[in-house]
């Protein structure tokens, strides 16, 4: 049985007119329980983790000018969402829900969270829609609970992990692996411990062999006893945002490819959906269900 995190105030009410397709996080849900993907006992509601887990990544002075709705203009501007209270209980909830589901993961092998992926938040500061970076938040409450001693996180989003990268930059424990656009945000990138960028309108022969020929070394290379996968679907050439050549089909073939080589490793993941800005609300949906359909085909 899969784990996944879902809560309701995931599909946050936005202006009229803003490009981010929150919608998502209500129909994607709906979407898989009506096409007999999951069961309502595969998912599960997370609650809001503490403060002080997630000041362990993110600096104390941001995170309280956040929870009191403190941020200047500037700041909120980078982040591009408007600042509320229930913004900011959405955000610490989903970090939760990956919390959670990483220690569901060391039992049952893998766990979803429905949102997260929100790795363009660094430990100051908040951006691209990113304000609490919920893998690496995660990630580091593993670590400090002796639940892992070595963590690789596998950023798929079409966007480099800056946040994560930022992060982690000093810490030997967890190791970040970015394969994303080379022209696309954000446009200064900061350095992964393996960073692969893509020319743009790369399709799914270039990307997928040259994600084969990364991998498994990397795995061999970095030993990790868990992994986070950021499974965006913004690689898709319908995307808004993406500047990539890849089918729908590719970016299933892309999950089953890192997903089926985890499991015949028995490394346990998470995954959290990141990205995905396609005009047309369908393909976004679509390639998000792929990747629960290849998770549950695998796991259960």
């Amino acid at each position: 049985m899969l784990s996944i995190a879902y809560h309701p105030i995931y599909q946050l009410p936005l202006p009229e007119g803003h490009r981010f397709p929150m919608e998502k996080y209500d129909l994607l849900p709906k979407q898989l329980l009506h096409q007999g993907t999951c069961n309502q006992a595969d998912f599960f509601e997370p609650t809001a983790i503490d403060l002080h887990s997630i000041e362990q990544v993110h600096c104390a002075d941001y995170l309280q000018r956040l929870i009191k709705l403190q941020l200047d203009r500037k700041e909120v501007r980078k982040i591009g969402f408007p600042l509320s209270q229930q913004l900011i209980d959405r955000e610490i909830i989903i970090a939760g829900g990956t919390v959670e589901g990483a220690k569901r993961a060391l039992k049952t092998g893998i766990a979803m969270n429905i949102a997260g992926g929100t790795h363009h938040a660094f430990s100051n500061r908040g951006e691209a829609f990113c304000l609490l970076n919920d893998q690496a938040i995660a990630a580091q409450y593993l670590l400090d609970h002796q639940l892992s001693k070595k963590i690789l996180i596998v950023d798929l989003d079409v966007h480099q992990g800056n946040g994560t990268a930022e992060i982690f930059k000093d810490n030997p424990a967890v190791f970040t692996f970015s394969m994303h656009g080379a022209k696309n945000y954000p446009f200064q990138k900061e350095v992964s411990d393996l960073d692969l960028p893509l020319a743009d309108g790369m399709e799914d022969e270039a990307y997928l062999t040259l994600l084969k020929n990364t991998f498994p070394q990397l795995l061999d290379q970095v030993q990790p006893d868990f992994v986070f996968y950021l499974c965006g679907v913004d690689i898709v050439a319908t995307d808004k945002l993406g500047r990539l050549g890849m089918s729908v089909g590719g970016c299933k073939a892309r999950d089953a490819y890192v997903l089926t080589t985890l499991k015949e490793r028995e490394i346990p993941v998470q995954c959290s959906m990141g990205g995905g800005y396609s005009k047309d609300i369908k393909i976004i949906l679509e390639a998000h269900a792929n990747t629960f359909r290849i998770a549950q085909e695998l796991y259960n």
